[in-house]
């Protein structure tokens, strides 16, 4: 169970660190996940793609192994993309940060401004 302030990420990862500390999330009262060091389960996942409207929408076509797989010349369905995700930790957006009942999967400027907004007092 993903509590309402999560983040998910990986502690190597410089782009999350940075993004880490950009926003502050150390003193937040955030719960952190490194998914090297503790898979992401089934039920974490679950719940993560019922925030974001499907697997597909946490799933990473940039990691080494989606093209060294070749699954950039399939069509993957919304059980490949949790099955990947669940085996491999790379194939999951870093970090995914959830606040209250919002996902924010993914390093994009977009993602972390949206993020950044979302933690702004009301």
């Amino acid at each position: 169970m993903l509590s309402l302030r999560n983040i998910s990420y990986l502690s190597t990862c410089s782009t999350c660190s940075r993004i880490i500390n950009d926003l502050d999330l150390k003193n937040q009262g955030f719960e952190f996940q490194d998914i090297k060091t503790e898979k992401i389960t089934a039920q974490q996942l679950a719940q993560m793609a019922e925030i974001a409207g499907s697997y597909e929408a946490l799933f990473s076509r940039v990691g080494l192994k989606y093209k060294a797989l070749g699954l950039n010349q399939k069509t993957l369905s919304e059980n490949d993309y949790k099955n990947y995700i669940l085996e491999e930790y790379t194939f999951l957006k870093r970090p995914v940060i959830i606040i209250d009942n919002s996902i924010y999967a993914g390093n994009s400027k977009s993602t972390i401004t949206s993020a950044q907004t979302k933690l702004q007092p009301a």
